[in-house]
């Protein structure tokens, strides 16, 4: 175990201070972190919660959306173990919260087989924790980076558990606006999904500025800017580009609550900030 999964654990079991680490850096909001304060979580620090009540103030939709995102991420991967994808690819996972994605997957089918990756020791050491009482040999989580994925591809960890030549869900709930542009996340999307068979799924939610004024909409961004990660919120036609090739399952490309919902969406979801769908490759 390196040093800051140690300082991390220790924090987890109850000190809420723990000493400054260059990796950990809890002085620096860190988006996983805000985004589990927007869920309501506990597992983040001081700056990341004074950044996401900055954000929070410019609009409270944005604890909205993150909620609709996790329920999102919910139905799709039921609806994805249903159809029979039994591999599931979660990039950018971020702090395990109730309904994790195996949780999901292998209530349909308790042989799913889930590799999450994110590059956040707290996620890191919270989501092997979490493991302690999933099935063996049929979960990891890896630390990874989403700008480099033929290093995803080619990382021996997720080989062992996933069957490349096999349909994988490759899972980018939330992670893509925190790619920027510079970085190509459409070259990043299309490498991954180039790398897998026929009959995979690429699952994704975004934010969006679409439903603000546009000089609000940069106002959140503004706020990551003190983050470990900028924001880089995407039109619903930028989004569509992710899914270049692919086949939209129905109902196409939506905000999240509007995504296959379980209930009569509500007057407000169709303006929560969050685009949401799943594409199959032929």
């Amino acid at each position: 175990m390196t040093d800051h999964q140690e300082i991390a654990l220790d924090w987890m079991s109850g000190d809420q201070t723990p000493p400054p680490s260059a990796e950990l850096r809890p002085e620096v909001p860190h988006p996983a972190r805000m985004y589990d304060y927007y869920l309501g979580g506990k597992d983040n620090f001081p700056a990341d919660r004074a950044a996401a009540d900055q954000v929070l103030a410019l609009s409270p939709l944005v604890r909205i959306s993150a909620r609709a995102n996790r329920a999102f991420l919910q139905r799709a991967v039921r609806t994805l173990a249903e159809l029979g994808v039994r591999q599931f690819l979660d990039i950018g996972t971020g702090i395990p919260s109730a309904g994790n994605t195996h949780e999901i997957a292998q209530a349909v089918d308790p042989a799913a087989k889930v590799a999450y990756l994110d590059n956040d020791p707290i996620v890191l050491v919270h989501g092997r924790a979490l493991l302690a009482g999933a099935q063996q040999g049929s979960v990891s989580v890896l630390q990874a980076d989403l700008r480099k994925p033929e290093a995803i591809l080619a990382d021996p960890a997720v080989r062992d558990l996933l069957d490349l030549r096999q349909p994988v869900a490759l899972q980018l709930f939330a992670i893509l606006h925190f790619i920027d542009d510079a970085d190509d996340p459409y070259a990043i999307v299309r490498t991954l999904v180039d790398a897998l068979p026929s009959g995979s799924y690429l699952a994704l939610s975004h934010a969006t500025g679409d439903f603000v004024d546009p000089a609000e909409a940069e106002k959140g961004p503004a706020v990551y800017k003190s983050a470990t990660a900028q924001l880089s919120m995407r039109t619903r036609s930028q989004v569509l580009r992710f899914f270049d090739g692919l086949d939209l399952l129905e109902p196409g490309l939506v905000t999240a609550p509007l995504w296959r919902p379980d209930q009569d969406p509500q007057d407000t979801d169709a303006e929560v900030a969050i685009w949401a769908g799943v594409g199959r490759k032929p």
